[in-house]
């Protein structure tokens, strides 16, 4: 056997048992809240805390709304953790759970769905994001401070923010963000792709 083959055969049961262990940690942690662990949600509560308010505040764009749909993802994770079968990320369903809340919470308040804030400019095509391309956050990361990223992505429209932070922030493949935002994938393509358009020009701008 070549080196090459040698290295690439490795390289697969790298992988593999690296997703073996994911597998695992998802399972033992699905079995945690199915028990109604306190010490495991203390522990999930302090690893994921930042992202998940993070998103929120992104998803949001209020901070005092953030904060109350924080406080209610992790009361719905403690009362509701038993659907959770470990079967995807915990952070993918986590996401999934905060998005949730925040279209309960905005039927309740009769307000507009998460849909509905998006700007109305036609059907969302499937667009192929050219690989090639940096994207603007590699672009600007070392460029631009973090707030004023974040400044920039708070005057995008709702589902492409959204996208763009699930992608770009919390490292989810497209397939993942389809499960969070339950869209199809061609779907989410269309937004990150639209919201990359219109994120780049007005970085650009900042950066002028």
């Amino acid at each position: 056997m070549t080196t090459s083959a040698l290295s690439l055969t490795g390289r697969a049961l790298t992988d593999r048992a690296l997703t073996d262990q994911a597998r695992a940690e998802n399972l033992a942690v699905a079995q945690g809240l199915k028990r109604h662990d306190v010490e495991l949600l203390d522990r999930l509560i302090v690893q994921y805390q930042h992202r998940l308010l993070r998103y929120l505040l992104f998803l949001t764009g209020d901070r005092e709304l953030a904060d109350d749909l924080f406080q209610e993802t992790w009361m719905r994770v403690l009362t509701r953790g038993s659907q959770y079968n470990g079967a995807a990320r915990f952070d993918t369903w986590l996401f999934t759970v905060a998005r949730n809340m925040l279209i309960d919470l905005r039927r309740k308040r009769t307000m507009v769905s998460l849909e509905e804030l998006c700007t109305a400019d036609g059907e969302e095509y499937t667009f192929e994001i050219p690989s090639h391309e940096p994207s603007p956050f590699e672009c600007y990361r070392s460029q631009e401070e973090a707030r004023n990223v974040a400044a920039v992505l708070l005057t995008l429209d709702p589902l492409h923010r959204e996208v763009l932070v699930l992608r770009f922030h919390e490292e989810l493949s497209l397939e993942e963000i389809s499960a969070v935002t339950r869209s199809p994938l061609s779907t989410v393509k269309s937004r990150l792709y639209r919201g990359i358009a219109a994120l780049k020009p007005r970085l650009e701008k900042e950066a002028l």
